[in-house]
């Protein structure tokens, strides 16, 4: 997008999916529903108007109301999910939560809209898609190099191999990009309607794409943890040209049927603004 809208209202939408953890707050011990400050701010400095989606059942229905999804990093994915034993060292978060989340990313695949799926978001991406993961990636490739075993959290770096043609090649150009890891499971197997179009100097899948859809990218790389915001860009890109298209069936005319309106129905029934 060319400029930042002053408008906040008029921005698309992108959803992007909460994690819980446990705090303390003013000595009380609590749980919050958070995303990464960074993930707000590239949205929002990109002209989007970043929504905070918790996994609560029926959080598919928030869809219509949305230009775009952005699946964040976050815990292990429950390995029942792709039909495997769990691990000694898969770190589970909510098992509950992970399956409101590909809930949610079915509905906006079925939707067509944009979606920009980060780290264990990719991992998602590929188990909804029927994929598996490798649950500790270290007994695959002989090396710990994409989630460094140090004292204190520190990124591992990995140089890109992109496929040209791709929505990550178009990303980031003719560049070899160097990027911020920080993850002990990978894809295995890849999900049907997949492509891989990003691999690390060691094979591991870093970039997935849907197969005939405008903008459905993986990457398993940190987005969001340096001051790239390209492929926040990019998401921002897509959903305003989604948004531009006309409503489906069922979106424009939702107060009539009592079903819900879409973002861009609503935003385009709405009278202009003078910014």
């Amino acid at each position: 997008m060319s400029s930042v809208r002053n408008d906040y209202v008029a921005r698309p939408v992108i959803g992007v999916c909460a994690r819980t953890t446990p705090v303390t707050v003013q000595g009380l011990d609590t749980t919050v529903s958070l995303a990464l400050q960074a993930h707000v701010d590239m949205l929002a400095t990109a002209g989007c108007a970043p929504l905070l989606v918790p996994l609560l059942p029926g959080a598919e229905d928030l869809v219509p109301h949305l230009d775009g999804l952005l699946l964040p990093g976050g815990p292990d994915l429950d390995p029942e999910l792709y039909g495997q034993p769990q691990h000694t060292r898969t770190r589970c978060g909510n098992p509950a939560a992970d399956r409101v989340e590909l809930a949610l990313l079915r509905a906006a695949l079925e939707a067509d809209r944009p979606v920009l799926a980060i780290c264990r978001g990719m991992q998602a991406l590929n188990v909804l898609s029927g994929g598996t993961l490798h649950q500790h990636l270290p007994e695959a490739v002989q090396h710990d190099g994409h989630c460094p075993q140090t004292a204190t959290f520190t990124l591992g770096r990995n140089h890109l191999h992109l496929q040209p043609g791709s929505l990550a090649a178009a990303v980031y150009g003719a560049e070899v990009p160097t990027v911020a890891c920080h993850h002990h499971q990978g894809v295995d197997r890849v999900g049907a309607g997949l492509t891989v179009t990003a691999r690390a100097s060691d094979g591991v899948v870093e970039a997935i794409e849907a197969t005939g859809h405008p903008f459905v990218l993986g990457v398993q790389w940190e987005a969001g943890q340096d001051s790239d915001a390209r492929l926040h860009r990019a998401l921002a890109d897509a959903a305003e040209r989604a948004r531009q298209r006309p409503p489906t069936p069922g979106e424009s005319d939702g107060i009539a049927d009592e079903q819900p309106v879409s973002g861009r129905a609503r935003r385009a029934a709405a009278p202009a603004r003078t910014r």
